[in-house]
C-alpha cells in the first residue's frame, strides 16, 4: 500500500483505471485511455492497475464493476466512476484538476 500511496501523492491529477483483460469494458478504455495520456501529456498521470494482479487494493478502494476509473489529486480521491468513458470527458475532468 505504500507504493499506492507514493503514486497518487503527486501534484498533478492522476488517472488510475482498474481493469482486467477478460472484461471487455475494460479492454474497450485501452485505446481511450492512450488517447487522453496523448492529450494531457506531463500535465497528468495516467496508471493502468490489473485487478488480477492488485486484488488487495481492488478490495481495500472497493472496486466492484470494471472498468473503475478513479483520480487522485495531492492523494485524495477526487472522482470515481465505475464503467466506460469517453476520452474527451475524461481529459475535461483531469485538466479541472491541474
Amino acid at each position: 500500500m505504500s507504493k499506492f500511496g507514493e503514486l497518487i501523492d503527486i501534484n498533478v491529477p492522476v488517472l488510475l483505471d482498474f481493469y482486467t483483460d477478460w472484461n471487455e469494458s475494460s479492454t474497450a478504455m485501452h485505446p481511450v485511455l492512450r488517447d487522453v495520456a496523448a492529450a494531457m501529456g506531463d500535465k497528468a498521470k495516467i496508471i493502468k492497475i490489473d485487478v488480477d494482479k492488485n486484488q488487495e487494493l481492488a478490495n481495500a478502494l472497493r472496486v466492484k464493476g470494471l472498468p473503475t476509473l478513479m483520480i487522485y489529486k495531492g492523494g485524495e480521491m477526487v472522482w470515481r466512476h465505475s464503467g466506460e468513458q469517453d476520452a474527451n470527458t475524461l481529459i475535461g475532468l483531469l485538466q479541472g484538476h491541474i
